[in-house]
């Protein structure tokens, strides 16, 4: 599970998705902390260029469903195991909504324990590229009981069991998971695919496209 990861700049974001981002966001990102997210534009027009195609807003790292009482629940709503999201409390709202959205990362980290210690892993795409992780996003009201309005989103995992890489991080005896990784060429169909067809993006992303380095 991906507790910890740095976020592209404001800068490679408008390279990579064509706009500048919403709101302000740190890069180096935990639960609980505000992160850069991306959306399909709610006004897109594939015929209108006037109108970006992505919507990049600050939104809290750990979702925050509308029933929230507390920010703190981000520590534990920042992955969502994608075989349980669309019946979870705190994912459903925003499954069966189709509310998803691409986490874009330039690394994230894990800890490899094959020494007996853990020990901080930095992972990134082999070509450089950024990471385009495939999320939920939730939108807080400002009559709901968490007060204040305010974007919170989550990363989608997937069993990791049998990849060549990410098998090897997390404590001895836990399940491996790892965060479904796009590529590119999905990420307009994510955004715009109908729910039913939502599990079909999540899948392992392949080890030979991923580079991993200590620290």
């Amino acid at each position: 599970m991906c507790s910890h990861f740095h976020a592209p700049e404001p800068r490679q974001l408008a390279i990579a998705f064509g706009t500048q981002p919403e709101g302000d966001y740190v890069t180096d990102l935990w639960p609980g902390y505000t992160g850069a997210f991306v959306r399909r534009h709610p006004h897109a027009d594939a015929q209108d260029d006037a109108v970006p195609r992505y919507d990049v807003s600050a939104g809290t790292f750990g979702l925050l469903p509308f029933w929230a009482k507390s920010a703190t629940l981000a520590r534990s709503t920042y992955n969502a195991r994608s075989e349980t999201a669309a019946e979870k409390p705190s994912f459903r709202n925003a499954w069966k909504k189709g509310q998803r959205c691409i986490i874009p990362a330039q690394c994230i980290f894990e800890p490899d324990w094959r020494t007996g210690k853990a020990i901080s892993t930095r992972i990134a795409r082999a070509d450089g590229e950024l990471m385009g992780i495939a999320g939920l996003w939730e939108w807080r009201r400002p009559e709901d009981p968490l007060k204040g309005e305010g974007l919170s989103f989550t990363m989608l995992t997937v069993n990791a069991s049998g990849h060549q890489l990410m098998e090897n991080f997390h404590k001895p005896g836990d399940e491996k998971r790892m965060v479904a990784i796009l590529s590119p060429a999905q990420f307009d169909e994510w955004l715009d695919a109908p729910v039913s067809s939502t599990m079909s993006f999540l899948r392992q992303y392949p080890a030979d496209r991923l580079v991993a380095t200590i620290g």
